[in-house]
């Protein structure tokens, strides 16, 4: 005989447990990604994600193309060649425009207007109306909040500090909650505390606000305050970890350590393939060059023969005493 325990959940419940959600896709993601500029291959052929809901570091020396990549996420790149998905959306489509804020390296703000009023203004761009009114101000109120500036909220942005019109620029791209943040290089010019305040800033927006992060540094020691990381060099991504992960994959202590040995490996990998290619040109070109020269050199006796000839003219000149002692 079978021991049966009835239900004890009340009649009606679904007895069935729900089946775990799928995970949500990456904000962007990137296949065969290629930006070429003029006779310069800018980005060679990247593949890569960049997940919701965290903060990516793009991290790299200047001049590696970080700010050509950032550009190309945000739609506003020429000649971009590959695969670019944003927030489910190819690269630039116009849908994406409201859903995404980007920081540019230099200040995007108007010197004659206040910091309010410069984000007035945007804030009219991105919910125009007067039935949005009242949001906007609480839009542009709470911006400010962010970045720390109430106090200075009705000065001229072009009597601001380097540090600060970088953070006016930084609280237009968070009006609207954007659900992508790209930001380059936002803390540039900032001296430690804000740059602090800051990352506490970016970390609070990732976790409570549900927001996606893309910021772009040289500076290594920020590497450790991101969920992830794109390690860039020469227009190609040497790593896409985490900064543990980098450490553990390379034995170092910190990711700047992780970071130069891979370009220590990388340089070493690209001069291996090199050194095969540039050997075989060499000794042809030096096998052609040797023939060329030893023709002439062959023929040089030759030239020569009326040289030797000479003792030959010299014979009458013995002749001429013999004569006069016949006579």
């Amino acid at each position: 005989m079978m021991n049966f325990k009835p239900d004890s959940r009340p009649p009606g419940e679904n007895t069935t447990q729900a089946p775990p959600a799928p995970p949500a896709p990456p904000a962007v993601q990137a296949e065969n990604l290629t930006v070429v500029r003029g006779p310069r291959t800018v980005l060679r052929t990247l593949d890569f994600t960049v997940p919701r809901g965290q903060i990516t570091g793009l991290l790299g020396p200047s001049g590696c193309g970080k700010s050509t990549l950032m550009r190309s996420i945000v739609g506003t790149q020429d000649k971009v060649t590959g695969t670019l998905d944003v927030l489910g959306r190819p690269a630039g489509h116009p849908a994406l425009r409201t859903r995404i804020g980007y920081v540019t390296q230099a200040p995007s703000v108007y010197d004659d207007l206040t910091i309010r009023q410069n984000l007035d203004y945007f804030a009219a761009i991105l919910d125009p109306g007067r039935a949005a009114a009242d949001r906007r101000h609480e839009n542009v109120t709470r911006a400010i909040a962010d970045v720390d500036l109430t106090t200075h909220a009705d000065a001229l942005a072009g009597n601001l500090s380097g540090g600060q019109r970088n953070r006016v620029s930084l609280a237009v791209a968070l009006l609207g909650t954007p659900e992508l943040l790209v930001l380059d290089e936002p803390t540039v010019g900032l001296d430690p505390v804000l740059r602090r305040d800051l990352w506490n800033l970016f970390h609070d927006i990732a976790a409570a606000r549900g927001a996606t992060l893309l910021i772009s540094s040289h500076v290594m020691d920020e590497a450790e305050r991101c969920h992830r990381l794109l390690l860039m060099r020469e227009g190609e991504i040497l790593a896409d970890a985490t900064p543990e992960a980098l450490r553990t994959r390379t034995g170092a202590d910190t990711v700047e350590t992780a970071f130069l040995h891979l370009v220590d490996a990388a340089t070493e990998t690209a001069r291996t393939k090199e050194t095969p290619t540039k050997k075989t040109p060499t000794k042809k070109t030096s096998t052609k060059k040797t023939s060329a020269k030893e023709a002439p050199t062959k023929e040089a006796p030759t030239k020569e023969a009326p040289t030797k000839e000479a003792p030959t003219k010299k014979t009458p000149t013995k002749e001429t005493p013999t004569k006069e002692t016949s006579r």
